[in-house]
C-alpha cells in the first residue's frame, strides 16, 4: 500500500508545473483525476519537443501525465461547471494553474471549493505570485527564469545571460506545490482542517537560488562573479569549476590548492601558486591548473586524482551516465518499444512506484467519470 492510496486528486492545470505536482502525488498512490479543454485538451498534448508522438500525443505529454485519467469539461459552460463541482465535492485534492483570478470566475477558486468539500486541500501555482506588477504576466518558465536573475549564474563571463536547459521554473515549482500538498494533507489527516498551497513559478526560482540570494543580502550585495573559463559557481574559490583536457572535461569540486599541486605532482603549479588567494586570484589559478590537465585524458585524470581523495568527476554524457550509474540510474530510466519511461526519483521501503505505460488518451475516462460521480455524460463530450 502506497501512502497515498485512497486520496483523489482532481487537477485543473495543464502544461507543466501543475500536471508535475499531480504526477508526484500519483507516484505515492494518489488516484489523480486530469480535467481537460475539450478543444484539443492540454497544451502538453501538442508541445513536441522531437518528432516522435505516441498515440498521437507528444512524448511530453505522456512522460508527465503518465497513470492519469482524462475528462474533458467545458468550464465556461453550466454542464460543464457543475460536473467540475462534481468532482471537487469528491476529492481530497484540487490542483489549478489558471492566470490569478480566472478560477474564480469559472466558480472553482479555493472559498468556493471549499464549500463544496469542507477540509480539502487546494493547490494552486502562478507565475509571479496572485498581486503585484507582474501578476497578469504569462507565467512561461523561460520568461520566469529571465526575471528571477537566474541566468546571470550560469556560462561563462563574456557569455551574457544563459538559461538553464530545461524547464526548471516548471519542474521546481510542481516539486514546491507537492511539498506543500502532502504537509497540507498530513494536516487535514490529524484536524480534519483544509488548506490552500500556493506557489509560483518565480518563488520556486528564489528557492533554488536561496544559498546565492542569501549571500548577497549578506554580504553588501556584491554580486558572485562568472570566471571567463569553466565557470561553475560565481562564490567559491578556485581550482573549482569544469576543465578542458586532451580528451573530455573534468569537473573538479571544493579541493584545497596544496591539497591539489600536491596529488598533481607538479612542483613547478606548487611553487607558481604559493601565496595566491583562491578567491581573488581565481582567474590566474584556474589557468595555471587547466595548462596541466590539458596535457591528459579527462578519464586518466578522474582515475588518478580519485585515487587520492581529490573530489572529481569527467562530464559524462546521458549515454554515458547510462552505462555507468547503476541502480539508481537503470532503475528509474524505462526503456520502452514505443515510449521510454522515468520512474519516480524516490523509493519508498526500498520500492520505487512502478511508472504507468502512458498518458491518457483524451477524455478516455469521461464516461466512467460521469457515471461515478453522477454529472450528465453530455458534460464529458465537450
Amino acid at each position: 500500500m502506497r501512502p497515498l492510496d485512497g486520496v483523489t486528486v482532481v487537477d485543473f492545470s495543464q502544461f507543466l508545473a501543475g500536471p508535475y505536482a499531480a504526477l508526484r502525488l500519483l507516484d505515492l498512490g494518489a488516484r489523480v483525476i486530469k480535467v481537460e479543454n475539450p478543444d484539443r485538451g492540454d497544451l502538453c498534448r501538442h508541445h513536441y519537443v522531437s518528432a516522435t508522438r505516441v498515440e498521437g500525443d507528444s512524448t511530453l505529454f505522456h512522460a508527465i501525465n503518465r497513470g492519469k485519467e482524462s475528462l474533458t469539461l467545458d468550464l465556461k459552460s453550466i454542464d460543464g461547471q457543475q460536473a467540475a463541482q462534481r468532482l471537487v465535492a469528491g476529492a481530497d485534492v484540487v490542483i489549478q494553474n489558471f492566470r490569478p483570478g480566472v478560477i474564480d470566475r469559472l466558480g472553482l477558486g479555493y472559498e468556493a471549493a471549499q464549500a463544496l468539500r469542507p477540509g480539502l486541500v487546494y493547490g494552486s501555482i502562478s507565475g509571479y505570485g496572485e498581486t503585484g506588477d507582474w501578476a497578469g504576466l504569462p507565467g512561461q518558465d523561460l520568461l520566469a527564469q529571465a526575471r528571477s536573475g537566474l541566468m546571470w549564474l550560469s556560462g561563462d563571463r563574456g557569455q551574457g545571460p544563459v538559461p538553464v536547459g530545461l524547464p526548471v521554473a516548471d519542474i521546481a515549482a510542481g516539486a514546491c506545490l507537492a511539498q506543500g500538498l502532502l504537509a497540507a494533507l498530513f494536516r487535514q489527516a490529524r484536524s480534519g482542517v483544509g488548506a490552500h498551497v500556493q506557489t509560483s513559478l518565480l518563488e520556486a526560482l528564489i528557492d533554488l537560488q536561496f544559498e546565492f540570494l542569501t549571500t548577497w543580502m549578506s554580504n553588501g550585495q556584491t554580486p558572485p562573479r562568472r570566471m571567463r573559463q569553466g565557470s561553475a559557481h560565481g562564490y567559491l574559490a578556485a581550482p573549482y569549476g569544469v576543465y578542458d583536457t586532451a580528451e573530455g572535461w573534468l569537473a573538479l569540486a571544493m579541493t584545497p590548492l596544496p591539497v591539489l599541486t600536491e596529488a598533481l605532482g607538479r612542483p613547478a603549479l606548487t611553487a607558481e601558486l604559493d601565496g595566491m588567494d583562491g578567491f581573488a586570484d581565481r582567474e590566474a589559478i584556474r589557468a595555471a591548473v587547466q595548462a596541466v590537465f590539458a596535457t591528459g585524458r579527462a578519464a586518466d585524470w578522474e582515475a588518478e586524482l580519485a585515487a587520492k581523495g581529490i573530489w572529481c568527476a569527467r562530464v559524462r554524457t546521458w549515454e554515458d551516465m547510462i552505462a555507468e550509474g547503476g541502480p539508481a540510474v537503470t532503475g528509474m530510466l524505462r526503456p520502452g518499444a514505443e515510449l521510454a519511461r522515468v520512474a519516480a526519483p524516490f523509493r519508498l521501503d526500498g520500492q520505487r512506484p512502478e511508472p504507468a505505460r502512458r498518458g491518457p488518451a483524451l477524455n478516455e475516462h469521461g464516461q466512467k467519470l460521469a457515471a461515478e460521480f453522477g454529472f450528465s455524460a453530455a458534460a464529458a463530450t465537450g
